[in-house]
């Protein structure tokens, strides 16, 4: 199984076109040892010509120019985008299908309620059924019973969706109203090797289901906004805590949650990565000590064109 990281940033993008907070500032006058980065997004593949593309950002046009394989040239319209999945309905994760109408009919895995969302609050189904039929939607599974499914352009590749409690966007019509499906981790498996990678750039919780999922896989690719809960405050940039925005920070400094190195640390087995990193995270930051402070847990932090096999 190859892993490429499109988009390695949490919405905004770093430096976020707006922001010019500590890090912003200094990545924008080159004072800080940092990369930009973009909107978060990966692509994943069984065979490196056919490519299943995890959540679709306002960068995807710059992703797949950086990404030779997604222009394999056997056509003279072409694309390596066989899939695309959508693990939730947030703006950063769906906008990028618009970008992407010239090549319609795409094929895109999302849950029932992320198609609620993308076909009311932010109908984007429905708009591009004007380009050559729009998006033909296949139907993630998140029932407890029935999760496991599989696409056609990834042969051996297994896909177990993963429910997460989040809250859906504000544009959604079940805002306040939470449900399975509204936001998903996807445990990817290679059926030929048994390797598997676990995805879930939106994780607010370590809720009873998934340290058993979590100490089985063999890379983890998980949310790694915040260093600290109030992170956002504490840089002078917003007022909302991570853990209403459905992230759970590194350290749970600023909140009542054990953060994510502590739970981290209780898995032997993965390979474990941090991707969705927030603009303010001071990870982005190469020589930081909270750089320094993720090597010693052997935890590592993705950036745009990094890439996996598994």
């Amino acid at each position: 199984m190859k892993i490429q990281i499109l988009g390695s940033a949490a919405g905004g993008g770093f430096p976020q076109w707006n922001c010019n907070c500590d890090n912003c500032t200094g990545v924008r006058n080159g004072t800080l040892n940092a990369k930009p980065r973009t909107q978060s997004s990966i692509a994943v593949s069984s065979n490196g010509v056919d490519w299943v593309l995890f959540n679709a950002s306002p960068d995807i046009r710059a992703q797949l120019a950086d990404f030779a394989p997604m222009q394999p040239a056997r056509a003279k319209r072409d694309t390596g985008i066989g899939a695309i999945v959508l693990m939730d309905s947030q703006i950063d994760h769906t906008t990028g299908l618009l970008m992407l109408r010239e090549g319609c009919p795409h094929e895109v895995w999302c849950t029932d309620m992320v198609y609620q969302d993308l076909t009311t609050g932010f109908p984007v189904f429905n708009m591009l059924e004007h380009w050559n039929g729009g998006l033909n939607r296949m139907q993630i599974p998140v029932d407890e019973s029935v999760n496991r499914f599989t696409i056609d352009c990834a042969p051996g590749l297994e896909f177990i969706a993963v429910p997460l409690r989040s809250s859906a966007p504000p544009y959604s019509p079940h805002r306040n109203d939470p449900h399975p499906g509204d936001n998903i981790g996807m445990l990817i498996r290679d059926t030929g090797n048994g390797k598997s990678l676990f995805y879930a750039p939106g994780l607010g919780r370590i809720e009873s289901h998934l340290p058993n999922i979590m100490s089985e896989a063999d890379c983890l690719l998980v949310d790694g906004t915040l260093w600290r809960d109030d992170e956002m405050i504490h840089a002078g940039v917003g007022d909302k805590l991570g853990v209403h925005m459905g992230h759970l920070s590194q350290t749970g400094e600023g909140s009542d949650e054990e953060g994510m190195i502590a739970f981290l640390d209780t898995l032997e087995k993965p390979r474990k990565v941090l991707i969705h990193i927030n603009n303010t995270n001071p990870i982005l930051i190469e020589d930081s000590p909270e750089r320094a402070e993720l090597a010693r847990h052997d935890i590592e932090v993705a950036y745009d064109g990094m890439s996996i096999e598994l």
